[in-house]
C-alpha cells in the first residue's frame, strides 16, 4: 500500500497488521522538468523543451523523476516485487488521484492495482477503504493535469517578461498574480482615500428607580426628521455621497447641540421588540477553518495546514481538503451524543441537522473537517498538546456545535426625543439583545475580522420602557470621528475574499499566502499584508499587457474549467489550446501570441510612480528610492507602506538622502575632513582620506549614538565618536587591553575574548577602569541572552512558555526559550504583537531541529577513522611484542 506521507504510512500500518506493507511516495514522485538538467536528452533542441510541454503536439508533458526520488522508486519496485496486490492509498483529491496515477505509470506494477480512498485515519475508515476500491478517476487525473500544464505555461513564457523589464529573478503565476493584485488594488485605495470628518453626540440616559437596567447608552439618531452623518455616507474623497440627506454635524454645531441638550427633557416615542434567532454555523471546510484559526489561534494559513496535515495524518481529524460542509450520519451521530453528554438533552434538536455547500462545484472530498472516528473524543481524551491540542479543540468544538440547538432571545429598538434650547428636535436612538437560551452558544461562538464587531453571544440589556415615558440624560457629550481607508487584507480576509470571488481551490491559499511572501511582493506588518513597492511595477505591467490573465473573472472562470475537466464534461487539450493559442476566431488572444507581440514597454515608466510636486518614487535594483527633477535621490525604507510615502515624507528623505555628505568641518589633529552621512545601517561619521593616502589605511567610522542626529550633530561630537573603540585600560591582573566599542547590538566592553554590554552609549567616551573591572567583576551569565535579557511579551497561546523578543548576532528575534525564529522584513522589533510572534516560533517549530552540518558530521566520521586507525596500530603493535617475547 502506497500512500503519500510516512506519518500516514506509520499510522495505517498500525491498523492493517501483517500481511501489508504500508510506503509514503513522500509526495509526488515526478513533475515537469524543474531546471535544464532534468531536461532529458531525447527533447533537447525542441522549441519547447524549455517548457517541458510539447504544445505543438496535444500538450503532452513530459515528467522526470526527480533526483532525490530516484533510490526511493528503487525501493518501492523492489518491495512491489513481493507483493500480490497493489493498494494506491493516496488523498482522495485531485492532487492524490496524480500522484496515484504517476505511481502506476512509473512502477509499472505485474500485479493487481486498486484504488483505494478515504477521508479519515481511523481502524474502521481504512478497513472499509481496504474492501471497497475503485478505478483511478482518469478525469480528475486529466483535470490535475491541466491545471499543472496551465500553470506551467503562464509561468514559464509571463515570467521572463518580468525578469527583462522589472527585475531579474521575478515570478507570475495565475493565481499568485491576481492575489497580489487584490492587495496592491487595496493599497491604491488606501493611497487614494481622504478622510472626512463627522460629529455626533453620545448620551447616558435614566429610566428612573423602578428599572433593573435605568441606565442605558443612546446614539443621536437625527436632527428636525434628517439623519444624522455616520462614516458610511462618505466616499473614498472624504466627501457625502451625491443625493444624501443627512446632517452633517461638525464640531462648534454638535457641542452646541449638546450645550442646548443640557437641561432638556426627553421622552419614549417608540420601542420595537424582535425575537432573535441564531442558528449554528456549519462545520468547518479548508477556507473557514483557515480564517478562523487566524482569528482565535493568531496562526498563519501554512501553520494552519501544517497542524491540520498532522492531525489528519495520525488520526484524529478527517481530510482537511475540502469544500465540503456534510457530515455524515455516524459524525452527526457522534455529535448529537457529546451534545447530550456535555450540555444536556435540552441543547439538543428534535432533528439532526444537515449543511449544503455554497461554493461552487464543491467536490474535493465529500465531508467537512470534524474528529475523525464513530464516537468523537473530547480534547482532554486525545492526549494532544501545543498547537495540535489547540486546532483540534478547535475543530471539535465547531462541530459539536453544529449539532446544537439554535441560540434565541429577543431584541429591542428604542427612540427617544427632545428639544434642544436652540430649538431643534433631537432624537436617540438605543438598541439591545437578550438572550434567553444560548444553545450552540454556549459551546462555540465564531470569531470576526473586523474589531468593532459585535460577537454573537454579546447581550445588551435595555429598561423595560414603554411609549410616552419620561427619561433624564445622565450625560449629552459631543463625539467626533473619522473615516478609516478600507483595511489592509490579512491572511484571513484574503482567503475569504479569493474564495469568494471562486480564485483558486482552498488546498493551495496557503501555498500562494506563502509564495507572495516569500518572493518579496508581499511583506507582513503584525497580520496585514503590505504590497512591495516592486509589486506595483509588477502588477502594472501584468495590467497594462496581460490583463485578461490577471482578470478576476477570467482566473475564477478557469476553476470552473478545470472542474468541467473533472466532471468528464470538457477535453484538457481544447482547454489548453484556447488558453495558448487563443479561441481559433481572433476573439481572444492566446498567452503564446501575447508574449511574443508585447511591443515597446518602457522599463523606466513601469517603475515610476509620481509622489508629487516633482517627485517620483522610483523601484530600483537595490530597493525604491524617490527622486525629483534635479536628480537627487534618497532611499525609501523598506519597511515603510506605499500610502505612507507621502509628499512630506518624501521630501524628508530626500533632505537626508543616504550617500549623502553633511560636512562638519577638519581634523584638527590630521586635517582630514569630517563628514556625516546617512547609511543603509543608519547615520553616521566618518573621515574623508585623501587621494594619495595608502590603500591600507582605512577612514575611521563610527554610527551616531540614538541619542544625536544628523541635523544637530557637530563637529566636536563626531571627533568624540571617531575615538572609538576607546582603549580604557589593562587589566591589573592579566594585563589584558579592556576596549569600549559600539556594536551593532548596542555597546559593550572586550577584553580578549570576554565581552561584556553596557547599558548607555554615553558610557563608552567615560568609563573608567576602574567602572570596568566592576563590570568584569561580576559573574557572567550563559549565552547572548544575559547580555540582551530582551522584552517580554507574554505567553504562546500554543505553549504557555514566555516569549521574548530580543537582539542577536543576525538581528532581532523571538524565543520561547526552546525556539528561536528571526523577525522579518515588516516585523518592527520594538512593536512586535504576541499573535505575530507566536506565528513566527509556530512556523519554526513546524520545521523541526535545525539539521547537523554536514561538516561536523565529516569531522566525526575522520576522528572515528582515526581512532580505529590508532587503536588497530596499537593493537597490531601489541601482537608483535608479545609474539617477539614468546619466541
Amino acid at each position: 500500500m502506497i500512500v503519500e506521507s510516512p506519518a500516514k504510512a506509520r499510522t495505517i500500518a498500525g491498523y492493517l497488521g501483517r500481511g501489508y506493507v504500508v510506503e509514503s511516495s513522500i509526495g509526488h514522485i515526478r513533475d515537469l522538468p524543474q531546471s535544464a538538467s532534468d531536461i532529458p536528452a531525447r527533447i533537447k533542441g525542441e522549441p519547447w523543451a524549455r517548457l517541458g510541454v510539447d504544445v505543438d503536439h496535444g500538450f503532452e508533458p513530459v515528467y522526470v523523476v526527480s533526483s532525490d526520488k530516484k533510490s526511493h522508486i528503487t525501493k518501492l519496485k523492489k518491495l512491489l516485487k513481493d507483493a500480490s496486490e497493489l493498494y494506491l492509498a493516496t488523498d482522495e483529491d485531485r492532487e492524490g488521484e496524480a500522484i496515484a496515477w504517476h505511481l502506476l505509470d512509473e512502477l509499472k506494477p505485474k500485479v493487481p492495482v486498486k484504488r483505494m480512498v478515504f477521508h479519515e485515519i481511523t481502524p474502521q475508515a481504512i478497513n472499509a477503504a481496504v474492501e471497497n476500491p475503485r478505478d483511478i478517476d482518469d478525469n480528475l487525473v486529466e483535470a490535475q493535469e491541466a491545471r499543472r500544464i496551465l500553470d506551467r505555461l503562464y509561468g514559464y513564457e509571463v515570467s521572463p517578461v518580468l525578469w527583462k523589464k522589472v527585475m531579474s529573478g521575478l515570478s507570475a503565476g495565475r493565481v499568485q498574480s491576481v492575489a497580489t493584485r487584490l492587495i496592491v488594488a487595496r493599497e491604491r485605495e488606501r493611497m487614494a482615500f481622504r478622510a472626512a470628518s463627522y460629529w455626533d453626540l453620545e448620551g447616558t440616559f435614566d429610566a428612573g428607580a423602578k428599572h433593573d437596567d435605568r441606565m442605558f447608552p443612546a446614539k443621536l439618531h437625527s436632527v428636525d426628521g434628517s439623519r444624522v452623518a455616520r462614516g458610511s455616507d462618505f466616499t473614498a474623497q472624504g466627501e457625502l455621497k451625491p443625493g444624501s440627506s443627512v446632517v452633517h454635524l461638525d464640531r462648534p454645531r454638535a457641542e452646541a447641540l449638546a450645550s442646548g441638550l443640557a437641561e432638556s427633557t426627553f421622552e419614549i416615542r417608540s420601542v420595537e421588540s424582535k425575537p432573535y434567532r441564531r442558528a449554528p454555523y456549519a462545520p468547518f471546510r479548508t477556507t473557514t477553518l483557515q480564517q478562523e484559526a487566524s482569528r482565535k489561534l493568531g496562526y498563519g494559513a501554512s501553520r494552519t495546514m501544517s497542524v491540520a496535515q498532522r492531525l489528519y495524518e495520525n488520526g484524529f481529524i478527517t481530510y482537511m481538503r475540502t469544500d465540503s460542509i456534510t457530515l455524515s450520519e455516524s459524525a452527526i451521530g457522534a455529535a448529537r451524543e457529546q451534545v447530550r453528554e456535555l450540555f444536556g438533552s435540552e441543547y439538543l434538536p428534535d432533528k439532526p441537522r444537515t449543511y449544503q455547500s455554497k461554493v461552487k462545484n464543491a467536490q474535493e472530498a465529500h465531508e467537512a473537517i470534524r474528529p475523525a472516528g464513530e464516537h468523537f473524543r473530547t480534547p482532554a481524551e486525545t492526549g494532544l498538546s501545543g498547537d495540535e491540542f489547540r486546532l483540534y479543540e478547535l475543530i471539535w468544538m465547531r462541530t459539536v456545535a453544529s449539532q446544537m440547538k439554535d441560540a434565541q432571545g429577543h431584541t429591542v429598538s428604542i427612540r427617544l426625543g427632545g428639544a434642544a434650547s436652540t430649538g431643534e428636535d433631537c432624537v436617540f436612538a438605543a438598541s439591545g439583545r437578550v438572550i434567553t437560551f444560548h444553545g450552540f452558544l454556549k459551546a462555540y461562538v465564531e470569531g470576526s475580522d473586523d474589531e468593532n464587531a459585535e460577537s454573537d453571544d454579546r447581550e445588551t440589556r435595555l429598561p423595560a420602557v414603554s411609549e410616552g415615558d419620561a427619561v433624564n440624560a445622565a450625560s449629552v457629550k459631543a463625539s467626533g470621528h473619522e473615516t478609516k481607508p478600507p483595511a489592509r487584507y490579512t491572511e484571513a480576509t484574503l482567503i475569504r475574499e479569493l474564495e469568494e470571488r471562486e480564485i483558486g481551490r482552498p488546498s493551495t491559499y496557503a501555498s500562494i499566502i506563502g509564495t507572495i511572501l516569500n518572493r518579496g511582493y508581499v511583506y507582513k506588518k503584525g497580520t496585514a499584508l503590505v504590497p512591495a513597492w516592486l509589486a506595483f511595477s509588477v502588477i502594472r505591467l501584468l495590467e497594462e499587457h496581460f490583463a485578461r490573465l490577471v482578470s478576476y473573472e477570467f482566473t475564477a472562470t478557469m476553476e470552473d474549467v478545470l472542474d468541467e475537466i473533472a466532471a468528464g464534461r470538457r477535453e484538457r487539450v481544447a482547454v489548453l489550446a484556447d488558453f495558448y493559442f487563443g479561441d481559433g476566431n481572433g476573439d481572444v488572444e492566446g498567452l503564446k501570441q501575447l508574449v511574443t507581440e508585447l511591443g515597446d514597454i518602457d522599463a523606466r515608466e513601469l517603475a515610476t510612480f509620481p509622489v508629487g510636486d516633482g517627485i517620483d518614487l522610483r523601484v530600483g535594483r537595490y530597493g525604491p528610492y524617490v527622486e525629483d527633477t534635479e536628480g537627487k535621490r534618497g532611499n525609501v525604507p523598506d519597511d515603510l507602506p506605499p500610502d505612507e510615502l507621502t509628499l512630506e515624507k518624501a521630501q524628508e528623505l530626500l533632505a537626508n538622502p543616504a550617500g549623502a555628505e553633511n560636512e562638519l568641518g577638519p581634523d584638527p589633529e590630521t586635517g582630514t575632513m569630517i563628514v556625516a552621512k546617512n547609511g543603509r545601517f543608519g547615520p553616521y561619521v566618518t573621515e574623508v582620506l585623501p587621494e594619495d593616502a595608502p590603500k591600507s589605511r582605512k577612514p575611521r567610522t563610527s554610527s551616531l549614538f540614538k541619542s544625536m542626529s544628523l541635523d544637530t550633530i557637530t563637529l566636536e561630537d563626531a571627533l568624540r565618536l571617531l575615538t572609538l573603540p576607546r582603549v580604557v585600560g589593562n587589566d591589573p591582573e592579566s594585563g589584558d587591553e579592556i576596549t569600549a566599542q559600539n556594536g551593532r547590538y548596542g555597546p559593550y566592553l572586550k577584553k580578549g575574548t570576554d565581552s561584556r554590554s553596557i547599558d548607555d552609549e554615553e558610557k563608552l567616551l567615560t568609563i573608567t577602569l576602574e567602572e570596568a573591572m566592576a563590570i568584569y567583576a561580576q559573574p557572567k551569565a550563559r549565552g547572548r541572552a544575559a547580555a540582551s535579557p530582551g522584552r517580554e511579551i507574554g505567553e504562546d497561546p500554543a505553549t504557555g512558555a514566555k516569549i521574548t523578543v530580543k537582539s542577536g548576532r543576525f538581528g532581532p528575534y523571538v524565543t520561547d526559550g526552546e525556539y528561536n525564529a528571526t523577525l522579518r522584513q515588516g516585523d518592527d522589533e520594538a512593536t512586535i504583537s504576541l499573535e505575530r510572534a507566536a506565528e513566527l516560533l509556530a512556523e519554526k517549530r513546524a520545521k523541526g531541529p535545525a539539521p547537523k552540518k554536514r561538516g561536523a558530521k565529516k569531522t566525526a566520521k575522520k576522528t572515528a577513522k582515526k581512532t580505529a586507525k590508532k587503536a588497530t596500530v596499537k593493537k597490531s603493535a601489541t601482537k608483535k611484542a608479545a609474539a617477539k617475547k614468546s619466541s
